[in-house]
């Protein structure tokens, strides 16, 4: 692994000293995420492998280009899970591109968002030099914040080599119920359970069908299913893993077709977005998916009704990027940013289109 990091060293002292851009590539399961692509590829999938995993200390560690699907299946075989379920979007999908894409999945408002998990990293920074952030336990503050920083930040900061990640037991049962509800009480009622001492690990409302998630302990489950089920009318879903497998992966076919996809980043509490096309609404009403126009009149509606509940707006898949992909950040933040940016990436080379 040594000769491959200073492999990685010697391409980007290059880039840095010719002003080339590097485009920072693992399984490439995500490369229609974000702005533009640009640049010589990095190609991380040789740095790969588990470094450390103790079951006893809910930590793995692993390398960025080791596949999602081995660390997955090493936590499975002692009942263990990423409890923030990345999805892979493909075949090949690696650790390192989940934690720069900083996505979720169902499960991420009741158990927590990627960012909640990492623990600590080694990043190769602008200038070939390896840093250190942060550790392999909870305890451990030194550089904790900067780890939590490289989550999301779609490999302009660095060339992600190392990551440590919480994990956590998977639930001993899971159960899955469904409600016929408009989209108005499905928003309302996901606030009022979520506010009650009930397992919930996930929801999704589409086409008048909420559907309900329940995890944890036989007992906390079973009385869950029996309370929603009788004062509610919560109907058992069959093959519900296969039914959240395709929300996580956006197989279901809600996510089919050519039409742009929104993704709208909400107060839960917020009432329903009244821009026309079909929703999908998880994360207790904090995550709504849109598909609408990708124009930039569309673009700008979407965008004014959901800064005026406090949320943003991205366009997740298809539509014209020239509107921009991401919510415009407000110019304190951008200046975090080019600061930021300047510290770790002096050169401007690694994914410099990604984010703007």
């Amino acid at each position: 692994m040594q000769q491959i990091l200073e492999g990685f060293q010697s391409q980007v002292c290059a880039a840095a000293a010719e002003k080339r851009a590097l485009r920072i590539r693992g399984g490439g399961t995500k490369d229609w995420y974000g702005q533009r692509l640009e640049g010589e590829t990095l190609d991380t999938r040789a740095y790969a492998g588990i470094v450390d995993y103790e079951p006893t200390e809910l930590v793995i560690t692993a390398r960025c280009g080791t596949p999602l699907g081995e660390i997955e299946a090493a936590l499975a075989e002692r009942k263990q899970m990423l409890a923030f379920e990345p999805p892979h979007f493909g075949d090949g999908a690696t650790l390192g591109g989940a934690i720069a894409a900083g996505l979720s999945g169902p499960r991420r408002a009741n158990s927590g968002a990627l960012r909640d998990f990492v623990l600590g990293a080694k990043l190769l920074d602008g200038k070939g030099e390896v840093l250190t952030f942060g550790g392999q336990v909870m305890k451990n503050v030194a550089g904790y914040d900067v780890s939590r920083l490289l989550a999301g930040s779609m490999g302009t900061l660095g060339l992600l080599l190392e990551v440590s990640v919480k994990v956590l037991p998977v639930a001993y049962r899971e159960a899955t119920l469904r409600f016929a509800m408009s989209e108005v009480d499905a928003i309302r009622k996901l606030n009022e359970w979520g506010g009650q001492p009930l397992p919930i690990s996930g929801s999704c409302w589409l086409d008048g069908v909420l559907a309900l998630r329940l995890s944890g302990a036989q007992a906390a489950v079973d009385a869950a299913v029996r309370t929603l089920g009788t004062a509610h009318g919560g109907e058992p879903m069959p093959d519900c893993a296969a039914f959240w497998a395709s929300l996580r992966e956006q197989r279901h076919a809600f996510f089919e077709g050519d039409a742009p996809l929104w993704r709208l980043s909400v107060p839960s509490t917020a009432a329903a977005i009244g821009i026309e096309g079909p929703q999908l609404i998880e994360w207790g009403g904090a995550q709504r998916w849109l598909r609408a126009d990708g124009d930039a009149a569309t673009a700008q509606r979407i965008r004014a009704a959901v800064t005026a509940c406090g949320g943003h707006a991205t366009l997740f898949r298809g539509g014209d990027k020239s509107v921009g992909v991401f919510q415009p950040l407000a110019p304190a933040v951008v200046k975090i940013h080019e600061r930021l940016k300047a510290g770790f990436d002096p050169s401007n080379i690694f994914n410099p289109g990604r984010m703007y």
